[in-house]
């Protein structure tokens, strides 16, 4: 399948997401599909190209590892940044659109913590958390804003400079080619973006009727944990998050909580003689980084081959091992040993 293939699909509104990844991969009827819309797709990216919006295909390398994992993983992505940002360790942070005073806070400094610490944080760019977190990574990081409309068509309107300024130092993306309207459906369509591009997701304030807890379905959905701030049982804001912990999401206050709940260790960065012997224990022990050959980059078939876990089992492993600094990405979506 080419990329006009993959681009005309994108324009298909009523394109059924069910086992789409394994339909793209083996069913020739979609191409068919595809052929009678090959000059809208060209004529889209032509628009794209000139607003600055780039478009890369499920099918080739540099398609975000995370996603891949996914069971409708969509035909292409339109975005503007570093595509490389999603590759990167990522939290989302989702939560109320009409966040109160605290709410706003605890995003602010989770975001900001999680973000200093080296992990991108993913949302929405919708009113209230979303906004608040990608904000607040801003200040110490990087963070990946996913629309649920075409990248020249922002949603809510005010955050088209918060757009412009994330797209700078990390990634703004959709599934949705330029001109596409923010429609509601789309909104639940784009959650699944968001925590498929994340290892978990942290819901921040969420009633019982809130789009969050949607994204939070859809990371269970994808083997991604959730996770919780609790909040005032008075207020009413809180009860969709309320209802996630008791039916087992974990509790989470800071962003130590966080990584320790994912299982996440600090970063080798240290250039001590001590630290680096720890780190190259720690690597001894590790059967994977073992076989890979030093100098060597591997993609995730390779690796998947080499240590006999699928791909959906690898990426976590190959996230946490980058975060802990025993490798590193080599473009392409391929590692490298680091130590």
């Amino acid at each position: 399948m080419t990329l006009d293939h993959a681009v005309a699909l994108s324009l298909l509104e009523d394109l059924s997401r069910v086992n789409l990844t394994e339909r793209l991969k083996n069913d020739p009827g979609l191409v068919e599909q595809a052929v009678s819309l090959l000059g809208q797709a060209r004529a889209a990216r032509t628009r794209a190209e000139r607003a600055a919006i780039h478009v890369i295909a499920w099918n080739d390398r540099n398609f975000p590892t995370s996603l891949a994992t996914l069971t409708d993983l969509p035909p292409a992505l339109w975005f503007q940044g570093e595509l490389a940002t999603a590759q990167a360790p990522a939290i989302a942070i989702v939560g109320s659109r009409a966040a109160s005073a605290v709410a706003i806070e605890t995003a602010s400094r989770l975001a900001a913590d999680v973000a200093a610490a080296g992990i991108t944080v993913v949302s929405g760019l919708a009113r209230g958390v979303d906004s608040v977190a990608h904000r607040a990574a801003l200040r110490t990081g990087r963070t990946i804003a996913v629309l649920g409309s075409g990248l020249d068509c922002v949603y809510p309107a005010e955050h088209a400079p918060l757009a412009k300024e994330i797209a700078r130092t990390g990634l703004v993306l959709s599934e949705f080619p330029p001109g596409a309207p923010p429609l509601p459906h789309h909104f639940p369509m784009r959650n699944r973006l968001i925590s498929g591009l994340a290892q978990g997701v942290v819901v921040i304030e969420a009633s019982e009727k809130s789009g969050s807890l949607i994204t939070a379905s859809c990371a269970l959905e994808q083997g991604r944990d959730v996770m919780v701030v609790p909040g005032n049982v008075l207020s009413g804001r809180n009860t969709g998050g309320h209802a996630l912990l008791r039916d087992g999401a974990k509790i989470v206050e800071n962003a130590d909580d966080i990584v320790r709940e994912l299982g996440w260790s600090p970063v080798c960065a240290a250039t001590d003689e001590s630290h680096i012997n720890n780190c190259r224990g720690a690597v001894s022990g590790d059967p994977l980084i073992q076989e890979m050959t030093p100098g060597h980059p591997y993609d995730v078939d390779e690796l998947s081959k080499l240590s006999g876990l699928e791909p959906r089992q690898l990426l976590p492993r190959l996230l946490d091992l980058e975060l802990r600094g025993f490798v590193r990405r080599a473009g392409g979506g391929r590692f490298l040993r680091a130590i």
